[in-house]
């Protein structure tokens, strides 16, 4: 988290400075934009840290072992599919949701399938895709990223165990 911090601050200096050089009172324009876009931020910003401490408290050890840890395997996985398919409002919850299922102790394999899942199989988009690219175009990429998930949840799960020594 520190890393990505630093990232974004030297990043963020980088742009800012760009606008302070070009002059014109663009980086107070900038600075202004920012301000309006992190109020309204805020409350879901708040909401999603809310959100992650929930899922960490909430879920006892035993059902994470049982059905999403890498002792569950393909089980875990599956679920993390549906999961990903099934969570509304997209990386705005999810996101939030995947960082209380790791502090939890929910394995890399079952989170790197949700999030994948989540990315390409939203139910959420589905009507959205279906409006802008028409019926058919909509259900072909849907369908043709059905395995996606999997596919990464699976490859996650034997470098784990690569990783550990063991299958």
């Amino acid at each position: 988290m520190r890393s990505a911090a630093i990232v974004l601050a030297v990043l963020v200096a980088a742009l800012y400075g760009a606008l302070v050089y070009r002059g014109q009172g663009e980086a107070l324009v900038a600075l202004r934009a920012s301000g309006k876009l992190g109020l309204s931020f805020v409350p879901v910003l708040a909401l999603a840290i809310l959100l992650m401490g929930a899922v960490e408290a909430l879920l006892p050890g035993e059902v994470i072992e049982r059905w999403l840890s890498d002792a569950a395997g393909w089980r875990g996985i599956l679920i993390g599919w549906v999961a990903g398919i099934l969570t509304p409002a997209g990386s705005l919850i999810g996101l939030p949701l995947a960082g209380g299922l790791y502090k939890a102790g929910v394995s890399p394999a079952v989170l790197v399938t949700f999030l994948t899942s989540l990315a390409t199989l939203s139910l959420v988009k589905l009507p959205i895709e279906i409006g802008l690219l028409g019926l058919r175009l909509a259900l072909v990429r849907f369908a043709a990223c059905l395995v996606l998930p999997l596919a990464a949840g699976g490859v996650t799960r034997l470098c784990g165990a690569l990783l550990r020594g063991g299958p």
